[in-house]
């Protein structure tokens, strides 16, 4: 069985991957039958390139692709590709198509990128908050148990 996956390079505590045509039964870092595309996730937005025929023809011939190459073929529009040759569209219309998809998923991932830091500032300012807050004092609990008494 072919997979698609990820086949690590670079240096330590900087990975950058290949994405690979390659048997099952092979180590992660071992021998490959063909090179579909590449992974750079230390950039931000971290940089994707897919030949895009490529990996359309080993997922045509039974490739099965791993979650995070899933991934990212859907977020470089292979499979949006894919799926529109199978329903016979023309390549302008899945060239437009495709484009649309990457724009929208590029303003997602901006999106969520700035709510991830307005989050993370806000966690910042309740705990600095918290911090500099004044210690509340409790009130002597004795004075209100002990009843008057009128004699």
């Amino acid at each position: 069985m072919v997979k698609l996956r990820l086949r690590r390079k670079g240096r330590i505590h900087n990975p950058v991957y290949d994405i690979v045509a390659v048997d099952v039964r092979v180590k992660r870092d071992g021998g490959y039958i063909e090179r579909v595309g590449f992974y750079d996730p230390n950039t931000t937005p971290s940089k994707v390139n897919f030949e895009a025929d490529r990996a359309i023809y080993w997922l045509n011939n039974g490739a099965q692709p791993t979650e995070r190459v899933k991934l990212l073929l859907s977020y470089e529009g292979v499979l949006l590709r894919r799926a529109l040759q199978f329903k016979g569209k023309s390549e302008e219309e899945i060239l437009s198509d495709v484009e649309k998809h990457k724009q929208i998923a590029k303003a997602r991932y901006e999106r969520r990128a700035k709510l991830r830091v307005e989050r993370k500032a806000a966690k910042i300012k309740a705990e600095q908050d918290a911090k500099n807050a004044p210690a509340v004092e409790e009130a002597p609990a004795a004075a209100e148990e002990a009843p008057e008494t009128e004699a």
